[in-house]
């Protein structure tokens, strides 16, 4: 059976390292380190996630900035807004939330915002710059996983890890930081031919293609690190991850749930970046 692997015990580890440290920038150098979220319109789901993110800047002491905006507003006024934003010393990292309402472009909107305050970081010259290993910060999930990773002291270097998801947010960079660390990587996805065969070979598996359970447990080496990047709804209202977490679960060494494993994790590392993106900004690193 394996350990599971707890996301809310290592983001809170997460957080108090930031928090200590943005005290001591606070104290030392009179410096408050702040963050601008942006939303457009009144999805329910966009407007947890901003909740969580104001929840967590008070948790960890910074200054929380949002800036709610109406479903009519147009691209060229939110891109003015994002001008103002990069320009305005007291905001560290700026982040829109996405989904962005259909008239509005995600791409114009992201090629916007100042590299160095994009704390999640994609925008392109951070993309290329998580490519060849020379990055400020990580997008939030991929290097949340790592974390997740490293805490159970396994040893990615030789080792043979599957993601199983390509997309610019969590499979591409995930393949990318398992890489820098030595890790042998092999991307798959709704092409793939042999996925069964591709993830039983895998010492380290990361599983984020957003489809309900799956990956059950025959697909899964024996002894195992399993990370459910997954968020799904079933129809009784339930949660679950990408993984079938029972029949997972006995032959992994280690396992995230669902929820509780990776979910927590995002906003953790989204502070570490808005102060990694603080520090920077003033020639503290």
């Amino acid at each position: 059976m394996a350990q599971i692997i707890d996301g809310k015990q290592v983001s809170a580890s997460v957080k108090q390292e930031v928090k200590d440290e943005a005290a001591k920038l606070r104290d030392e150098k009179g410096l408050k380190v702040g963050l601008a979220v942006v939303i457009v319109g009144n999805n329910p789901a966009s407007r947890v996630y901003v909740n969580n993110k104001k929840k967590a800047c008070e948790a960890v002491g910074f200054q929380s900035f949002e800036y709610a905006l109406d479903e009519s507003t147009t691209q060229e006024q939110l891109l003015d807004l994002v001008n103002v934003l990069n320009r305005d010393d007291r905001v560290n990292g700026i982040l829109v939330q996405l989904p962005l309402p259909k008239h509005i472009d995600e791409k114009t909107v992201i090629d916007a915002i100042s590299p160095e305050k994009d704390v999640d970081a994609f925008h392109p010259v951070n993309v290329g710059r998580i490519m060849i290993g020379d990055y400020a910060f990580l997008p939030c999930t991929p290097a949340g996983v790592m974390r997740l990773i490293a805490s159970t002291g396994t040893e990615i270097s030789g080792k043979q890890c599957v993601v199983i998801g390509r997309s610019n947010i969590v499979g591409k960079p995930m393949a990318m930081l398992l890489l820098h660390e030595s890790g042998t990587v092999t991307v798959c996805h709704s092409k793939t031919k042999n996925l069964k065969e591709i993830c039983l070979g895998a010492d380290i598996l990361v599983v984020a293609v957003g489809r309900a359970n799956f990956v059950t447990g025959d697909m899964v080496k024996e002894g195992a690190v399993v990370i459910d990047v997954g968020m799904n709804r079933l129809d009784d209202g339930k949660l679950c991850g990408d993984v079938e977490f029972e029949s997972a679960e006995k032959k992994a060494s280690y396992i995230t749930p669902v929820p509780g494993g990776v979910g927590p994790m995002t906003i953790a590392m989204l502070m570490k970046n808005t102060l990694t993106a603080a520090k920077q900004q003033n020639g503290l690193t």
